[in-house]
């Protein structure tokens, strides 16, 4: 295979490839974990139960799911979602024309960045249509008290009239995750008591039952509203080669006012505002490489305070594999020509190294062993980071498709790679809470999945099979860097690079 055709079908596992195992064995791999059957999705969301304002406003009474033109202006609890998202398209085309003042930006075909049709958000012609529901006990460590979250997630379609008086259904790039507690603090079991997370792992492990545990549910259980908008696309060009840009944001329920107001990333470094501030690059350096927090990082269930976080991200697709490619976390690192103490850098490698020799004493780490593997983390628990790591089109989840006429690759895989890759650990997650065990939160990198000794993914291009991220022998050294030693290949595929990458490459048939 020729290097030009190594990294063609690189880009299509990177960017969209459909994952390797069959359909039955992906179902099976979330079981528990994850509700993705189109046919049980598009019945839950036609009968009004799991929709969007009958879970926002349970006191509602309505007997069919709301267009986006009624959702936002019926709904109070939605209210501030529009605005907030408009004024962040705002900021964003302003940054646009700073950058390529010579190029038009604008929405449809005829611009150089065409932007996402806002008009959409306010239309009787689109709704949200619910696209999958998904299992995240394995957070419980940000959410102790009530379990761990459950996230419905929502696509946008247009429905447009056919000649015929019928339909036609278009999904739209824009997604909104209604996140909600695992569990309801006031719900009991048969003896009365508060129900356990054991009882409701056991639910979710027991297909069908999980419906109990959402169908009834009000607002109580509300934790916040993120949404991703693919919000422009820009051809290439002589300025660039082809991108597109996703803007992410929080809304986090208020139980007091009932709304949800603008938020916070969970772990989306403000990166502009701390380089500009030298206290705030001295507090979050100090904080982040304390001992305790330190552990956190490496494990990946750290959580960042929110005086360093930010209230939006614009993630910006294709990214490659190494970290010149990857942002924006890494312009935090001392890097090249970045003396120590430079004003345009955070971690110094040497505030690295020794964080990591006192680290590797307390026998603490158990996945970043170099200055790269801290990069790589730094990167991977941001949202922006994830984003970019193994997606399909800059989404992890953009469900089966149901309303296509004739489904493709890309609307009959329910997921990313990087998302079917981690359900064994948050399968094995759920088996532990239902077996009265202290789960074991922690994750490997988004490249890579945690596999917990199984052999499940073995050959697949989750874990080392074709596809698979690897790691790269230094060309000059031969040596591999010590954050990723384990990414190696199954038999009869070796690690070649894939992109512009010294140290990640994917798994290929070797060649003569």
């Amino acid at each position: 295979m020729s290097r030009a055709l190594r990294i063609l079908v690189a880009a299509a596992v990177l960017f969209g490839g459909a994952p390797s195992l069959r359909a039955a064995e992906t179902t099976q791999l979330m079981r528990g974990t994850a509700i993705t059957d189109s046919d049980l999705l598009r019945r839950l969301d036609e009968s009004d139960v799991l929709t969007i304002s009958r879970l926002v406003a349970p006191e509602r009474k309505a007997d069919r799911p709301l267009t986006t033109d009624l959702l936002f202006s019926e709904l109070p609890q939605l209210k501030d979602i529009p605005p907030a998202i408009a004024a962040e398209f705002e900021r964003y085309v302003a940054r646009q024309k700073a950058a390529w003042p010579t190029e038009t930006i604008g929405v449809g075909e005829g611009f150089d960045v065409q932007l996402f049709d806002r008009a959409n958000l306010n239309s009787s012609d689109t709704r949200f249509v619910l696209a999958g529901i998904v299992n995240r006990m394995d957070r419980a460590y940000a959410a102790e008290e009530s379990c761990g979250e459950i996230r419905l997630i929502y696509r946008l379609a247009r429905f447009d009239s056919k000649p015929d008086g019928g339909k036609t259904a278009t999904r739209l790039p824009m997604t909104l995750n209604l996140v909600m507690m695992a569990r309801d603090p006031r719900q009991r079991d048969a003896n009365g008591k508060p129900i356990s997370c054991a009882e409701i792992a056991r639910r979710w492990l027991d297909n069908g039952k999980w419906q109990e545990l959402i169908g009834g549910q009000d607002d109580a259980t509300l934790d916040r509203i993120e949404t991703n908008i693919q919000i422009s696309v820009a051809p290439k060009s002589p300025l660039h080669d082809f991108r597109s840009d996703y803007l992410l944001k929080v809304f986090k329920y208020d139980a007091a006012t009932k709304t949800f107001a603008e938020g916070t990333l969970e772990n989306q470094i403000d990166r502009d505002r701390i380089l500009a501030s030298e206290a705030l690059r001295r507090d979050f350096r100090d904080w982040l490489l304390a001992p305790e927090n330190l552990r956190e990082f490496d494990r990946g269930t750290v959580l960042i305070p929110e005086r360093f976080l930010a209230r939006a991200a614009v993630v910006p697709t294709p990214a490659g594999l190494d970290a010149s490619a990857l942002q924006p976390e890494y312009g935090m690192m001392q890097g090249e020509g970045k003396g120590e103490g430079s004003n345009d850098s955070v971690f110094a490698d040497n505030d690295v190294i020794g964080a990591l020799k006192q680290a590797a004493a307390r026998g603490d780490p158990q996945n970043i062993r170099s200055v790269a593997g801290f990069q790589r983390r730094l990167n991977d628990v941001t949202c922006s980071g994830c984003h970019q790591t193994r997606g399909i089109g800059g989404f992890h989840f953009p469900g089966v498709d149901g309303l296509a006429d004739k489904p493709s690759n890309s609307t009959i895989v329910p997921a990313s790679p990087h998302f079917l890759g981690d359900q064994l650990r948050r399968r094995d997650i759920l088996a532990a809470f239902a077996t009265g065990k202290r789960p074991d939160f922690s994750r490997g990198f988004a490249s890579r999945p945690q596999t917990r000794g199984s052999s499940e993914l073995a050959g697949s291009e989750y874990q080392d099979g074709w596809g698979a991220h690897c790691s790269l022998a230094d060309a000059g050294s031969g040596t591999r860097d010590a954050s990723f030693t384990s990414w190696t290949c199954a038999n009869g595929l070796t690690c070649q690079a894939a992109a512009a990458s010294r140290r990640i490459g994917m798994c290929f048939i070797k060649t003569r």
